[in-house]
C-alpha cells in the first residue's frame, strides 16, 4: 500500500512505496504527519513533479469503496484501497427515538403549545439525514484524499437500481406492467429469501405456508414484499392480526420462540428488516447518486461516470475478487489494472460523540449521567491508541479506538473486538479522534490465484 507524501509546506506530492517511506524516516528526511491514512511530511523539499492520479468511487448503501490509481502507458496502477463504512442506520434510529421523546413531552408537558411541524417545508434537493450523511461522508474523504495526493480526475459508478429487475432478473417488455414476479415461482423465491424457515418462530422441521405479513383484511397486498413463509401453527394463530399484535399476544408463538432460543422483540425486528431488505439499500443508492455526482462536480476536477455492468465486466475479465474497494478500482474504462493485491484500509464512521449528558431508557426516562470532562489522563473517546500490556490476561499489543473511563481503565475497540479494562498507563496516543475508526485488512486472494496484475 502506497504512503502519502507532503512537502514541507503541506502540499501533496506523489505517493511513495513503503520501503522508500522507511528510508526517509530512518535518514531523518521526513516526519509522520498522519497515521490514518499513513502520511509523511518531508523536511527538505518543496514541490516536485507529479503524475496523473485518479480517485475512483463505488457508492454503496452501507459501504462505499474508494481507490487511488496512477495512470500510465501500460495501464492503471492501484496505489491505495479504502472502504468507507457509513452509519445511516444509526442516524435513522436516533432520529426516530428523538421524535418519540418529543411526542411524549408534547402530550405530557406542553399540551397548550401548537405544533409547528406542519408549517415547515423542505428545500429542493433535500435528503433525509441518514442519506445526506452518505453524501457528506464520501465528499469529506474525497476532499481529504485530494489534500494528500495530487488528484487529476474522479471516476464514479453512477448506478441506478431497477427494483423489479432485482426481484425478477429476466423481466422485460410488457411484464413491467403485469406486476412483480409474474411467471416467477413465488414460493421458491420466498424459500430463498427467508432461509427456508418460519419467519415468525424460525422453525425448520415443518411444512411452510405462504403468509401475508400485513393481512389482506387490513389493507395488505399480494406484492412480494408483503409475503413471507410461516409454519402452520403460526399461520393459524396470526390469522387477521397485525404483526405487532401477533408477537405481543400469542402465547403459543412465545413458547415456540423460547424453544428455538429467540425472543419476541428481536424476532419482530428481524421480520421487519427482512421485509425491506431488498429495496432499502437499493433505494438509498438511487436517492443519493445524483446528489453525490453534483457534489463531485463542484470540486472542479473532471468527473467520469460509469455503469455497474462495466465494473462487473472489468472485474470478471481481469479475474479480480469482489470487494467494495476492488469494485471501486474496476470502475471506468481501461484495459489493464496492475498491483491491485494491496491491503485495504477500512474507515468506519463513528460520529463525534453526543452533547447529551443524560442517558435515557427506551421509554425516555433518565437512567444515568455521563461525566462532564472531555479528557481523562490526556485521552478522550475516539482517539486511536496503541496499548502494550506486559502481563496478565490481556497481555499483548492492542491497537484501536479507545473509549475512556473516569477511572483510567479504558476499553479499546480493535479489529478482533473490544478489549476491556486496559489501564491508561499502557496506552500511547497515535492519532486524535476525528469521528472515524480505522483498521487495515491485508489482501487475501479470494479466488486462490497468485494475486498478480492481469492484462
Amino acid at each position: 500500500m502506497a504512503v502519502f507524501v507532503l512537502d514541507k509546506h503541506n502540499r501533496p506530492l506523489m505517493p511513495c512505496s513503503e520501503k522508500r517511506a522507511r528510508l526517509l524516516l530512518e535518514r531523518g528526511r521526513a516526519v509522520v504527519h498522519k497515521r490514518y491514512p499513513f502520511t509523511l511530511r518531508l523536511k527538505d523539499r518543496t514541490g516536485g513533479d507529479t503524475q496523473p492520479l485518479r480517485l475512483k468511487l463505488d457508492p454503496g448503501s452501507q459501504t462505499t469503496g474508494l481507490a487511488v490509481v496512477r495512470e500510465a502507458n501500460d495501464g492503471q496502477h492501484v496505489l491505495c484501497l479504502f472502504e468507507l463504512v457509513h452509519r445511516g442506520f444509526q442516524i435513522k434510529k436516533a432520529l426516530q427515538q428523538r421524535a418519540a421523546f418529543r411526542r411524549r413531552r408534547r402530550s405530557a408537558n406542553v399540551r397548550y403549545r401548537a405544533s409547528r411541524f406542519d408549517n415547515r417545508t423542505k428545500p429542493k434537493g433535500w435528503l433525509a439525514p441518514s442519506l445526506q450523511h452518505r453524501v457528506d461522508t464520501v465528499m469529506a474523504w474525497v476532499q481529504r484524499l485530494n489534500k494528500l495526493a495530487p488528484m487529476t480526475a474522479l471516476d464514479q459508478e453512477l448506478v441506478r437500481f431497477d427494483m423489479q429487475k432485482l426481484e425478477t432478473p429476466d423481466i422485460s417488455g410488457v411484464e413491467y406492467q403485469q406486476g412483480t414476479l409474474l411467471g416467477y415461482e413465488v414460493r421458491e423465491y420466498l424459500l430463498e429469501k427467508w432461509g427456508r424457515e418460519c419467519a415468525y418462530c424460525s422453525a425448520t422441521d415443518t411444512p411452510l405456508e405462504v403468509e401475508h405479513i400485513q393481512p389482506r383484511s387490513r389493507g395488505g397486498s399480494n406484492r412480494i414484499s408483503n409475503l413471507t413463509l410461516s409454519c402452520h401453527n403460526c399461520n393459524q394463530e396470526k390469522d387477521r392480526q397485525s404483526l405487532a399484535d401477533f408477537f405481543a399476544t400469542s402465547k403459543g408463538l412465545k413458547k415456540r420462540l423460547k424453544k428455538h432460543g429467540h425472543n419476541a422483540e428481536t424476532r419482530v425486528e428481524h421480520v421487519q428488516r427482512e421485509q425491506q431488505r431488498l429495496l432499502r439499500d437499493a433505494s438509498a443508492v438511487n436517492a443519493t447518486r445524483w446528489a453525490l455526482f453534483n457534489a463531485l462536480n463542484a470540486t472542479g476536477l473532471p468527473v467520469a461516470v460509469s455503469t455497474g455492468s462495466r465494473t462487473k465486466y472489468n472485474r470478471q475479465q481481469l479475474g479480480i475478487p469482489k470487494t467494495h474497494a476492488l469494485d471501486a478500482a474496476c470502475v471506468g474504462v481501461f484495459d489493464t489494472l496492475r498491483n491491485w493485491a494491496v491491503p485495504t484500509l477500512t474507515i468506519k464512521a463513528m460520529g463525534r460523540g453526543s452533547y447529551q449528558r443524560t442517558r435515557l431508557s427506551r421509554h425516555g426516562f433518565p437512567r444515568g449521567v455521563l461525566m462532564r470532562e472531555k479528557q481523562v489522563y490526556g485521552f478522550q473517546t475516539g482517539d486511536m491508541v496503541k496499548a502494550i500490556v506486559p502481563t496478565g490476561k490481556k497481555a499483548g499489543i492492542h491497537t484501536g479506538r479507545v473509549a475512556m473511563r473516569k477511572t483510567g481503565s479504558f476499553n479499546i475497540q480493535t479489529k478482533q473486538g473490544a478489549v476491556q479494562g486496559i489501564s491508561y498507563k499502557h496506552c500511547t496516543l497515535t492519532q486524535r479522534g476525528d469521528g472515524y475508526g480505522y483498521y487495515l485488512t491485508p489482501f487475501t486472494n479470494l479466488k486462490g490465484g497468485a494475486g498478480q496484475a492481469l492484462a
